[in-house]
């Protein structure tokens, strides 16, 4: 080793720092002090990407360990075969592969005692990245050596960042599929924008927008904006974030820089998806990389619930019309469906029912009727009260309107089949058509009849006029247990002046 300087000066012991990513962590493990001194000093003036070498020294394996238990930074490992033992460094490689399980750590194996570790069989048996006979490592091939591991351990880490960010990014996604709305995909989409760049909310501020591609670049709609201090509510944006917007609009297409990155992605409904996110300290291209991939999927994404959101609509309207046109051939009001259907979802709500349960009997609840469309004119329409022959063929109408809807395989379809079999049976078993008691009735079936009557009571009929709301609560009330179920009963009285609001909301 007649190459290396020597230094008689002892080595300080080197105080614990937290990792900055501003320099390169390195572990030099030896019994040697000597094999220390020389190891900082030839590369006291070491870089690499333009960041210094930090040492970490330990005198036994045991040090090492110890070492190594504590600091999850180390980069390139430097370790001597022959310490506390002959084998000491060869029992360290074994703990750090497949104790620690730290595969990512470069280790380089220096030895003054080859015999004690022949070369082939220590490379075949250990899972090392290189040996070297310490007569032999030069300065310059101990710098060489440590450019390899470091290149070696950089690329390592960039896959492994990549892995788990793509890991959060499909994590991320996949919540995008839960969204009922845009104001949900919104908020999902800043929620999950610092978790994939691994970063804490406070260190990015980020935006979303969407545009028609061939409309005017100010016209583009925020979808949300959040970090550094912005509430997620916020509509107005920094006039620099709305400059990045509409120059990504005329220029259609991404870009980035040292602290920013606007990513620019199409759908197939002619719409373009705009994320905007800026960072404190400098994007790094696996940070761009990520942002990339989770702005495409927040396009695909957004150009899903787009759909979504028409086909919800397009079925909430078909119910409407079809509960709509029931009531009118009744010479009933139309609002009444729709009454009942934001009855239906408010209770469904206070029952605890999930979100997407309770828009679907909303959206359901309208078909309750369905069934009268068999019913004679005469019948339906008949002012005063029915006789028995005429209320026989009007109970017909819950199971009629059962075998309209049951074949369906659309998820509204089939809870309106069971709405229009089951909203008249009654709590006690007494309602018709198959005499259900309690909770035999679907709560669907529950929940449409409470607000059906509700309504009704409070309406012109051909055959009574309308109650005062006095009146309805204490018949609603005399039938908790008979004909409604308690539970909803209870949670209506409670909550009675909701209810009110949405009659006052849908007037007839």
């Amino acid at each position: 080793m007649s190459s290396f300087l020597f230094s008689n000066e002892p080595l300080k012991e080197e105080e614990h720092i937290t990792v900055d990513n501003t320099c390169w962590d390195i572990l030099v493990v030896d019994d040697e002090e000597d094999i220390h001194q020389v190891t900082k000093l030839v590369l006291s003036d070491f870089r690499f990407e333009q960041k210094p070498l930090r040492f970490h020294h330990a005198y036994s394996a045991k040090q090492a360990m110890d070492i190594l238990n504590s600091e999850d930074s180390i980069s390139v490992g430097l370790i001597d075969v022959v310490m506390e033992s002959n084998h000491a460094g060869l029992d360290l490689i074994k703990f750090i592969r497949n104790d620690m399980a730290n595969h990512d750590i470069r280790l380089i194996l220096r030895t003054g005692q080859p015999g004690e570790a022949p070369e082939e069989s220590v490379i075949r048996d250990y899972d090392i990245n290189d040996y070297k006979n310490k007569t032999e490592l030069t300065a310059v091939k101990l710098k060489t050596l440590l450019y390899s591991a470091l290149r070696s351990h950089r690329d390592i880490q960039t896959i492994e960042r990549h892995k788990q960010g793509l890991e959060r990014i499909i994590d991320a996604s996949s919540s995008f599929l839960k969204c009922n709305n845009v104001q949900d995909f919104a908020s999902t989409i800043l929620s999950h924008v610092a978790d994939v760049m691994g970063l804490s909310d406070s260190d990015i501020y980020c935006a979303a927008a969407v545009n028609k591609q061939y409309g005017a670049g100010a016209k583009f709609q925020l979808l949300a904006a959040s970090g550094a201090g912005i509430a997620p509510e916020q509509t107005a944006l920094p006039d620099k974030v709305k400059s990045r917007f509409i120059e990504t609009h005329n220029r259609k297409t991404s870009s980035k820089s040292d602290h920013e990155y606007v990513g620019y992605f199409t759908s197939q409904a002619g719409l373009e998806t705009m994320l905007y996110v800026s960072k404190k300290g400098l994007l790094q291209p696996t940070d761009c990389q990520l942002l990339a991939f989770f702005a495409n999927n927040i396009a695909l994404a957004y150009d899903n619930l787009n759909l979504r959101e028409t086909v919800k609509e397009s079925q909430k309207e078909l119910s409407y019309i079809l509960g709509e046109a029931v009531e009118k051939r009744s010479k009933e009001t139309g609002s009444h469906v729709k009454r009942v259907a934001h009855y239906s979802l408010l209770l469904a709500k206070l029952v605890g029912l999930n979100d997407y349960r309770a828009e679907i009997i909303k959206l359901a609840s309208p078909l309750h009727d369905i069934g009268k469309i068999s019913i004679p004119d005469v019948i339906l329409n008949k002012p005063g009260k029915l006789n028995d022959d005429e209320w026989a063929i009007m109970k017909t109408h819950a199971q009629q309107g059962y075998e309209i809807l049951k074949n369906s395989t659309n998820d509204i379809l089939q809870c309106g089949a069971i709405i229009a079999h089951q909203h008249h049976e009654k709590w006690d078993g007494s309602g018709y058509p198959q005499g259900l008691k309690g909770e035999q009735i679907d709560i669907a079936g529950r929940i449409t009849a409470l607000a059906d009557v509700f309504d009704a009571l409070g309406s012109v009929r051909c055959y009574k006029p309308v109650w005062t709301l006095e009146e309805i609560l204490t018949e609603i009330k005399r039938q908790r247990g008979q004909q409604f179920d308690p539970k909803l009963v209870d949670l209506f009285v409670e909550n009675l002046e909701q209810f009110v609001a949405i009659r006052d909301q849908y007037p007839d």
